[in-house]
């Protein structure tokens, strides 16, 4: 078992087509996790990550803030105790549309 402060981890850029958004990879095969990362994304405002799509689902809980999931069905909003789940192969992108930080957490699994 582990149990540490998310803080011990150092905050970085998020992927490329991201605008203000840092990531940090909590848990992963690093920590001893096999299956699945845990991710703390924060996203200031008016901040996005990329409209993209890949081969594995996420897993999303909101912690704060308030904003859209934009995805080729319209846009979807949420806020605090929001949970979204991407399936595979599906286009997405989150977007902070509100005055806070918008903060949450994301599992994805390790590619097999």
């Amino acid at each position: 078992m582990k149990v540490f402060d998310y803080t011990e981890i150092p905050a970085q850029e998020a992927e490329e087509g991201a605008k203000d958004v840092t990531v940090r990879w909590l848990i992963t095969k690093d920590t001893g996790a096999p299956n699945f990362a845990m991710r703390l994304f924060e996203m200031k405002v008016s901040g996005y990550s990329p409209f993209h799509t890949h081969d594995w689902e996420h897993e999303v809980f909101i912690l704060d803030g308030e904003g859209i999931v934009r995805s080729e069905q319209g846009d979807f909003p949420f806020k605090p105790g929001s949970v979204v789940f991407v399936p595979p192969n599906e286009m997405h992108q989150f977007r902070n549309t509100g005055k806070t930080l918008v903060r949450f957490l994301c599992l994805i699994p390790f590619k097999k």
